[in-house]
This record gives structure tokens, C-alpha cells and sequence, in this order.
């Protein structure tokens, strides 16, 4: 029989405890919390809209480097204070106000960019951040570390002493103006012929965001390269040679067509070869920032043939790239267009140039966290200035990184930036240091948080406290600390240095198991950090791909991986602590091994709450059959502590993910088909689960269910 509301989840009534006497310390987390039972979902959801059209902005900490999968600040904030909001309390209030959780250890085992470590310093707490990939710990590290902003200035200017003017000196024009961007196209052999086919898909080459409002485009020619201004919807030209200019370049999806006529597959004519590029045009500003698009001329073809000649003189103790890629989901189109090293990646100049930046940094004297800081920089940089980016337009930041479809896509016309930068470049080293590092600095000592105000959701500050953790990489160090600090460390999660009962709070946001490998991404900034050694203890392993991973397509593995992890959550919970995560999967095998791993190694499912997860105009997300907007926050807490799901039927499970659906909905927050089917999968499974199903067995019935909840919110 099930218990009441107030026994249902952790097996005490208030102020009655079912823990054995001895069992050790009792997690500050309320027997039952408004995570679980009163959750603000909507107004989460709300101010976490904000948020998701600018990260950057809105939680800067977390942003000074790449990493995938970002969650929302704001919602990591309100599942923290829901955690520890007893049933009855106002969970919005607690949201918005300032919030003491002094002492209280909340451990992160998949910590990315570091989101959790960051609300739960904000909050006084004492963050536990782990994560198997090393490049994830250093973007960790820079979310929560200390710098001294002198310190930094004074590590950069010696960095630009060292490298900027030889870096300019090959990002220059005859007559000495700068060139902000050379924009180049891949080329292929033709199998048929002896012609070169240049892998244009279209001869405009740049357009503005909004052409409806300023139709002036830039075009090529095909056949010279010559370049003019042109409407972007023009029907036909004429180039200054002669030539005749319409819009439909040589490649149409896969198939390229030389100027004889002869039509192949491009992977066809690539015939086992790295593709061919050739500079086609310029972005050149003056000394006033008036920008021009150029032609390319012999003193450029000429500039670049030196950075070719001194890339080959660079002395053997240089940074530079090194590593072969591996067979995975997300290198395979890389590895079939015969990018095979990390070092193809580059261009020469871009080689040459980052070379000497990287070289500067890592010969800063000492350890640092300033230096640090430069490091993560640099890396950051790498995502602006390779061959796997491209030209955005005009009216926008002109670099579109290299991440921007979540694998590693070849650029048929790649964009090649000034690594150092101008104050008109986007994605340099020397604009990042604004934008990333100076940001984040501001947002440490003067934490600002969305919040709902006055019918509007407001920035205001004075609710959070500044970042002034204490960086430890163990527990022993970590536990003598008195006062703000953090651990954060590279590890396995599934085996730890944590004590028994040492951890009050599990939130985290695991790896989905899907196709997007990020240790396969990541290993494309570690070809570059694992020379530069960034911080004591940064491997200098060929790839950041470990055993133990989580992410895994196959199920199986999947499931084995992440029970371990959960397994391990279990020991260091004290009595009466929770684990909470946020999750949607597209694949109902993804939430099927999450569920039985959770009851696997211990733990109960007492809520599933909808909440908003992305941005709704994800450019990923927007190539899905049934896109996702909402993530689910799966509540958990030990059996052994005598945690109960809290449905009685299959029927009541579905009628309460419909309800909190239908609440987000009458809320204006955007709920589609697929958040639908991913909510009330794992509420059924949930509860499923907790019955002694065979999860496996239920699918067909599950998914009938989110069908029909599907047709009756959308009709």
C-alpha cells in the first residue's frame, strides 16, 4: 500500500526519522521538498527562456570555453533551492531571494562547463565537480577560479610582446591595412578531365542577416574569381573578364560538375586525397574600420607561400597539434574527407600564427591561474580559426564556429580569421579576452540572476554570492578547507575519493545516449592543450576518449556505464539526501537503461518534472523530427531510505506528466510533441520500474500512451 504525501518519499513523517542510529550524518534535504512535490516549473521555464538566447551573457562563468550541452543556470538554480525547500514553503521565493546553503556538499559526477559547481558556490554552498574529460575540467576551473585581473592583463601583455606583431605582419595588405578575413574554397580534381573544380554551392559569398533590408551581396566568379558587389538575389552577371555569373555553383548536395561538364560525387573526386584550397577574396579594414572586400592579389598569394616556408622553420619545441583522429560518430565525415590528423585542420598561416600564441602562453613562468585562464583562452580560440569554419554575413558575428552542427562537419568554403584579431574581428584571441574572460570575471565578483519581476523577467544582482571558491583536486584537501571552496577533478565518476555519506546533494546532467561523442570533439582542443599543460595534473594522453565513459550509443553499454556512476552516487549520499538530473532523449532505449540503472543501483524515481532545457531555435535541435524544448528533472532518492514512487497505476503516473505538461503550456512556455512523448516515457517507466516491470517488455504500451497524450494536447 501506498504511503501518504508527506511519507511517500523518503519513509519519515516530519520530524520522524526511519534512519538507524550510527548510519552517519543526515543530508540537510527536507523529507519532502518542493523539487518533488511543488516546483516552479513555469516560472523556470520562463526566466530560463531568457536565459537560452544568450548564455553567454546571462552565465558567463560557464561560458569561457566550448563545451556541449549547456544547461540553463537559471533552472540548475531552481533545483538546487527546490531541493532544499520543504513541502509547503514558497520554492519561488527561494528562487529569487537570497539563499545561505553554507556547508551543504552538492556533488556534479557529469560536470561539463560546470553549471551545478556554479549555482551551488552561488548559493554558499560546497560544489563536487567531475567529469572524465580533462578539457571539460579546464572549462570547469575557469568557471569557478579566482584571477587576479592585473595578473591577467599583465600574462597577456606579455603574450602580445612575444607573438602580435608577427601575427599581424602575415594578416596584412601591400600597403599595411589589415585583413580581418580570407575566404577561401575547397577544390577537387575532376575524375573525367584535367579541370579543378571549385566546391562552390553558391557564387554569393557574403550577404547580410537580412537581405530583405540590405540586399548588397558579395559574388564570385566561378571561372576567374573575380568579385563584386551584387543584389543576393540576383538572376544573372557578368564578371570583369567576361564571364557570365549566376547564382547555383558547382555543388548541388553531393555532386560537383567541372566547367566541361562532368558530374561526380565529390568524395568521388577527392579519391583519397585532403581537398585543395585556393584564396578567392578579402575582408581588409583601415586604419578609420572602414571594411572592403578585395580580390586576392600576388602579394597575397606570395604572404602565404612565406607562412608555409616559416611553419617549417618553427623550432621543434613549438606548441602545435599532434594526434591522429579515431574512427567515432562525430570524426567519421572528417576522417572520409581524409582529415586524419588535427594538424589538417589548419592552413599554414593559421599553423604558423597559432603556433606562436600557443608557444607564448605556455612559456608564461609558473602555474597561475592567470596563465591557466590564457590557456582556456587560446583553446576557446581554436573553434574561430580552422578550415571547419565559415562566413555568417554581415549584420551578425562573422565566424561560424566549427561546433555549430555538433560534429565535425568539412567547410566547402572555409573563412580564414586573424587569430590574434582587431577590435572588429569576432572569435580572436584578442576579442575573446573581452568578451569571455573579462565577463566572467565580472560575473564571478557580482553574480547577476534572471528573475521575475514585476510581470518581467529582470537582471538583477545582491541574491548570490561572488565566486571566491578555493580550488582543491582532491577530498582530503577539500575537506580541511574552512570556507568557500570547490573540488574539481578529472575522474571517473563511478569511482571516487568521496567518503561514505559525505555528499548531501547529487545534480547533475548526464550524457544522453546518443550520437554526439564529446570526448571525440573535445580531443580536437586537446591536440593543442596537452603540449600547453594548462594546469598540474592535464594529461598528455593522445585522446581524452577513457574507459568508463557513459556516453555510448549502444544501449547496453550505456546502461552498464551509467548504473556504475548512480551506484556510486548511492554510497557517498548521506540518509535521506537525493539525486536529481535533467534529461530527454529522443530514443525511448535511452530512457528505458537510464531507469533501470537508477533502480538497479538503488534509488527510487519520486518525480519527473517538465521544465524548459534549450534554446527553441537550436540549429540542431531544428533538423529533428520531433525537436525538443524541455528537459526532464528526474528526482531520485534511495530505496534503502525507504523512498517510495509516488504513483499508484500506470493511469496516475500519466495523468501527472500530462498535468504538469498542461501547466507549462497554459504558462506560454512552448511544449512540442516530442517533449510530450520524452516526459511521459519517463514517468511511465518511472513507475514501471518501480513495480518490477520488465522495462523492455512496456515499451509498445508506453509509447502508446504518449501518443494518445500527444493527441489529446495537440488534437
Amino acid at each position: 500500500m501506498k504511503r501518504s504525501a508527506m511519507q511517500m518519499v523518503t519513509g519519515w513523517t516530519m520530524g520522524e526519522s526511519v534512519v538507524k542510529p550510527g548510519a552517519g550524518a543526515r543530508a540537510a534535504i527536507p523529507a519532502i521538498t518542493a523539487l518533488e512535490a511543488a516546483f516552479p516549473a513555469a516560472i523556470l521555464s520562463e526566466v530560463g527562456t531568457k536565459e537560452s538566447w544568450r548564455k553567454e551573457v546571462h552565465r558567463p562563468a560557464t561560458s569561457t570555453h566550448k563545451w556541449w550541452a549547456k544547461r540553463l543556470g537559471t533552472v540548475f538554480r531552481g533545483i538546487i533551492t527546490s531541493a532544499t525547500t520543504a513541502i509547503g514553503e514558497d520554492a519561488e521565493s527561494a528562487y529569487s531571494a537570497p539563499t545561505d546553503l553554507s556547508g551543504l556538499v552538492i556533488l556534479d559526477p557529469f560536470s561539463g562547463s560546470g553549471v551545478t559547481g556554479v549555482e551551488a558556490a552561488k548559493l554558499g554552498a560546497r560544489p563536487v565537480c567531475f567529469d572524465i574529460n580533462p578539457v571539460a575540467t579546464l572549462v570547469q576551473r575557469q568557471a569557478l577560479q579566482q584571477w587576479d585581473m592585473q595578473a591577467l592583463a599583465t600574462a597577456f601583455g606579455q603574450v602580445e610582446r612575444e607573438c602580435r606583431r608577427e601575427v599581424d605582419r602575415v594578416h596584412k595588405t601591400e600597403d599595411g591595412r589589415t585583413v580581418l578575413y580570407y575566404f577561401w574554397v575547397a577544390t577537387v580534381p575532376c575524375p573525367d578531365c584535367d579541370d579543378t573544380i571549385r566546391l562552390f554551392s553558391s557564387t554569393v559569398f557574403s550577404k547580410h542577416a537580412y537581405p530583405k533590408r540590405v540586399p548588397q551581396a558579395q559574388i564570385v566568379c566561378p571561372v576567374c574569381l573575380d568579385i563584386q558587389e551584387e543584389r543576393y538575389d540576383f538572376d544573372v552577371a557578368r564578371c570583369t573578364n567576361g564571364h557570365a555569373i549566376t547564382p547555383q555553383g558547382s555543388v548541388v548536395r553531393s555532386m560537383a560538375t567541372c566547367r566541361n561538364g562532368h558530374t561526380n560525387k565529390v568524395m568521388a573526386a577527392l579519391n583519397g586525397s585532403l581537398p585543395g584550397y585556393e584564396m578567392y577574396a578579402k575582408m581588409v579594414v583601415d586604419a578609420r574600420g572602414r571594411k572592403t572586400y578585395e580580390p586576392i592579389t600576388d602579394w597575397d598569394r606570395a604572404l602565404y607561400a612565406e607562412c608555409e616556408e616559416l611553419l617549417g622553420k618553427l623550432p621543434p619545441s613549438s606548441v602545435l597539434p599532434s594526434g591522429e583522429l579515431a574512427s567515432g560518430n562525430n570524426t567519421n565525415q572528417a576522417i572520409k574527407w581524409n582529415f586524419k590528423q588535427w594538424r589538417n585542420f589548419f592552413n599554414a598561416r593559421q599553423l604558423y600564427s597559432l603556433s606562436l600564441i600557443a608557444t607564448a602562453v605556455r612559456d608564461l613562468p609558473g602555474r597561475a591561474p592567470e596563465r591557466e585562464a590564457l590557456c582556456a583562452l587560446f583553446s576557446g580560440t581554436l573553434e574561430f580559426n580552422n578550415l571547419f569554419t565559415s562566413f555568417k554575413g554581415e549584420g551578425t558575428g562573422a565566424v561560424r564556429h566549427m561546433f555549430s552542427h555538433h560534429i565535425l562537419k568539412p567547410e566547402r568554403t572555409p573563412l580564414e580569421a586573424h587569430p590574434w584579431g582587431t577590435p572588429y574581428s569576432s572569435g580572436s584571441f584578442s576579442t575573446l579576452l573581452k568578451s569571455r574572460l573579462h565577463r566572467a570575471h565580472e560575473y564571478k565578483m557580482n553574480p547577476a540572476d534572471l528573475v521575475p519581476e514585476d510581470g518581467e523577467v529582470q537582471r538583477i544582482t545582491g541574491i548570490s554570492a561572488p565566486l571566491e571558491a578555493q580550488l582543491c583536486q582532491d577530498w582530503s584537501s577539500f575537506s580541511k578547507v574552512e570556507g568557500p571552496a570547490a573540488y574539481i577533478a578529472t575522474r571517473n565518476s563511478a569511482i571516487t575519493d568521496l567518503p561514505d555519506g559525505s555528499v548531501d546533494l547529487v545534480v547533475t546532467d548526464p550524457p544522453y545516449m546518443d550520437n554526439v561523442h564529446y570526448a571525440e570533439l573535445a580531443d580536437f582542443f586537446h591536440s593543442w592543450l596537452r603540449a600547453m599543460h594548462p594546469f598540474d595534473g592535464y594529461p598528455s594522453d593522445d585522446t581524452t576518449r577513457q574507459r568508463g565513459e557513459v556516453q555510448n550509443a549502444d544501449p547496453a553499454e550505456f546502461g552498464k556505464a551509467i548504473e556504475s556512476v548512480w551506484s556510486e552516487c548511492g554510497r557517498v549520499l548521506k540518509p535521506g539526501g537525493m539525486l536529481a538530473f535533467t534529461f530527454h532523449q529522443a530514443r525511448i532505449a535511452g530512457w528505458v537503461r537510464v531507469v533501470e540503472s537508477l533502480e538497479q543501483a538503488g534509488f527510487c524515481v519520486t518525480a519527473v518534472q517538465p521544465v524548459k532545457g534549450e534554446m527553441t531555435t537550436s540549429v540542431v535541435k531544428s533538423g529533428s523530427r520531433e525537436p525538443s524544448n524541455l528537459d526532464s528533472i528526474v528526482v531520485c532518492r534511495r530505496k534503502v531510505d525507504g523512498a517510495e514512487n509516488p504513483h499508484n497505476s500506470l493511469e496516475e503516473a500519466l495523468a501527472t506528466a500530462s498535468r504538469e505538461l498542461v501547466l507549462l503550456q497554459k504558462a506560454g512556455v512552448e511544449v512540442g510533441p516530442g517533449d510530450v512523448r520524452s516526459v511521459v516515457r519517463g514517468s511511465l517507466l518511472a513507475y514501471l520500474a518501480s513495480v518490477g516491470a520488465d522495462l523492455d517488455e512496456m515499451v509498445d504500451d508506453v509509447d502508446r500512451h504518449a501518443t494518445a497524450a500527444i493527441q489529446g494536447l495537440f488534437g
